[in-house]
């Protein structure tokens, strides 16, 4: 017994010494092929691969019509529609040529669309042009009700987001910070869409902007009467030499009595709200299970 431990023992330490060694030799192998396979990729790259159809043909055509198209467009409307789409985001990374180029499709597919349809219906040629109609009309309504719409979900949120925002930044200032580097501390610790638009304004800031434009560009993308006043009080705090910690405390105080102020508002009108869905939908019911059994009495007896 004693033999046949020290045999297994010995077998053990045998085996364990070549799985290191074997291993030790693998990791190596590993490391070299994945710098000779970054090597060859780098190669191949630069040498080999050749660029792709879209890139070679479609992407320079493309190319051309975005500029070709952008020189059509008056400059006051490409500004106003420049707002609007920063106002909202920039929904898919369009810009304002792509937005154009947008609409322009959405103008003529759509009511082709909605004419098949109304020929797929076999319906008359006075049918089939109201669908095309209906359809350019959609066409027309659809990319700026989208553009609304985002805008409107932005501002909500960047109001919700208002009071955490104020908070931070004022601990921030009362902690001995510069307002700069306050908004720093805000952009570092909270997202969103305010801190999204404060960090824009801080590189804004840094590529050579005054504070004053870039802080009337985050009122001008942000349509928030909230924000607004806040980036109002702040300027004329500065300009006046006022205490910022102050101006904020101010305004937190304001920003989270609108709050609660909103919060009653939605709840008195909820009640309002709920009669539609009890007209239409749980009175109705509750006749007909109440009333329904009387009313077969009543037919029934009448018979």
């Amino acid at each position: 017994m004693v033999y046949f431990t020290f045999f297994f023992t010995i077998t053990l330490f045998l085996y364990a010494f070549l799985l290191f060694h074997d291993e030790r030799r693998q990791r190596i192998q590993r490391r070299m092929a994945v710098f000779f396979n970054k090597e060859k990729q780098k190669l191949n790259t630069e040498e080999e691969v050749a660029p792709s159809f879209f890139r070679r043909v479609c992407y320079p055509i493309w190319l051309e019509v975005k500029k070709s198209f952008k020189r059509r467009v008056p400059g006051e409307k490409e500004a106003k529609l420049e707002i609007k789409l920063l106002q909202a985001g920039n929904p898919f990374g369009m810009a304002t040529v792509e937005f154009r180029l947008l609409q322009l499709a959405l103008l003529l597919l759509l009511p082709f669309i909605f004419g098949i349809y109304a020929v797929m219906l076999k319906a008359s040629f006075g049918a089939v042009v109201v669908f095309g109609l209906f359809g350019l009309v959609m066409s027309l309504f659809l990319p700026h009700f989208y553009l609304k719409q985002k805008i409107k979900t932005r501002s909500h949120l960047g109001l919700k987001e208002l009071p955490d925002i104020l908070d931070l930044l004022t601990v921030s200032l009362e902690a001995g910070l510069g307002f700069d580097a306050a908004l720093s501390k805000v952009v570092a610790k909270k997202d969103g869409v305010l801190s999204q638009e404060f960090h824009r304004c801080l590189e804004e800031i840094r590529l050579g902007k005054t504070r004053r434009e870039a802080l009337l560009g985050v009122k001008e993308r942000l349509v928030v009467d909230e924000v607004s006043v806040l980036i109002s009080n702040i300027l004329q705090a500065e300009k006046l030499g006022i205490g910022m910690v102050q101006v904020l405390r101010v305004q937190s105080n304001e920003v989270r009595e609108r709050r609660k102020q909103r919060a009653e508002e939605e709840a008195m009108k909820a009640p309002i709200k709920m009669l539609f869905p009890l007209v239409l939908f749980i009175f109705p019911s509750l006749f007909i299970v109440l009333l329904g059994p009387a009313v077969i009495q009543f037919m029934e007896a009448f018979k």
